[in-house]
């Protein structure tokens, strides 16, 4: 089956020109990582945003050009479900996911095998029908990395503590045995004013830099942080941490506010790498 893109056109251009010119623009914006020089180390895994391009997209470049140059054959993309339909966690098999700049394939093996794997990872295409978290990252991948890659779509709708674990470590064995990479997509606090969200952010990134997950939990519920895919940042921090990561790295944050101006309601984004 062919997975049909449900935001184009909305979160990001519905075609290719626009996409790629919006790409680069994302790029060399003032919030962007322009020609920044890549380190060469082993990357496990990032944090990206997933709200439209014009807000997140300068954000989400910086967790993207970290890993340009590390070509995976895998991406194993985590993100949460908005809008509650389907299974708890599901990935999908035999599909290919559509963008402005063509197809990319799911992997159905690594999607068979990390069901099996996983108590709780599902095969289920209804639950990816209608969710933006995963397809808004597939196109800065195809756009940043210059291989054929296929990727592994994981979208959670129960995002607690034992989930996480449980996605995290079979995410790991799954990625053990590839060059994989392992994408957790989130945005950070939601509609409050800028100083406020800054703050709670700052709260919460501390024990993802840590990859100190019951610590995440902690913070996320005595502050109350509208962090919306809390699950897949958490299952990845697993995932990392036991493929060998020790430390997480800030590369940006900033809020809507920050990009567009409007700080009176706002949403945070991060963008973490794992080394």
């Amino acid at each position: 089956m062919i997975r049909k893109p449900v935001v184009a056109g909305q979160f990001y251009p519905g075609t290719k020109n626009e996409l790629e010119e919006m790409i680069s623009s994302c790029l060399q914006h003032k919030y962007g990582p322009g020609n920044q020089i890549q380190k060469d180390e082993k990357i496990y895994g990032v944090i990206c945003p997933h709200a439209g391009y014009i807000y997140s997209g300068p954000t989400a470049c910086h967790s993207y050009k970290a890993i340009s140059s590390k070509n995976p054959e895998l991406v194993i993309i985590v993100g949460p479900n908005h809008f509650g339909v389907g299974r708890d966690v599901a990935t999908m098999i035999d599909a290919k996911w559509e963008t402005p700049l063509g197809l990319v394939e799911v992997d159905s093996e690594a999607a068979k095998e990390i069901s099996n794997i996983s108590k709780y990872i599902e095969i289920d295409e209804f639950s990816h029908s209608r969710d933006h978290s995963l397809e808004v990252q597939i196109p800065l991948l195809q756009s940043m990395l210059s291989n054929e890659f296929k990727i592994l779509p994981i979208i959670l709708l129960e995002q607690g503590l034992e989930i996480a674990r449980d996605v995290g470590n079979a995410v790991a064995d799954i990625a053990k045995s590839r060059n994989a990479m392992i994408v957790a997509s989130s945005d950070f606090t939601h509609y409050e004013e800028n100083s406020f969200a800054h703050s709670q952010d700052k709260a919460l990134i501390e024990p993802i830099l840590e990859m100190d997950i019951e610590g995440f939990y902690q913070v996320l519920m005595d502050r109350g942080v509208t962090a919306c895919g809390y699950g897949a940042m958490a299952s990845t921090i697993v995932a990392c941490k036991k493929l060998g990561a020790t430390r997480g790295e800030l590369l940006s944050y900033a809020t809507s506010g920050d990009v567009q101006g409007d700080t009176s309601r706002v949403v945070g984004y991060g963008a973490i790498k794992f080394v």
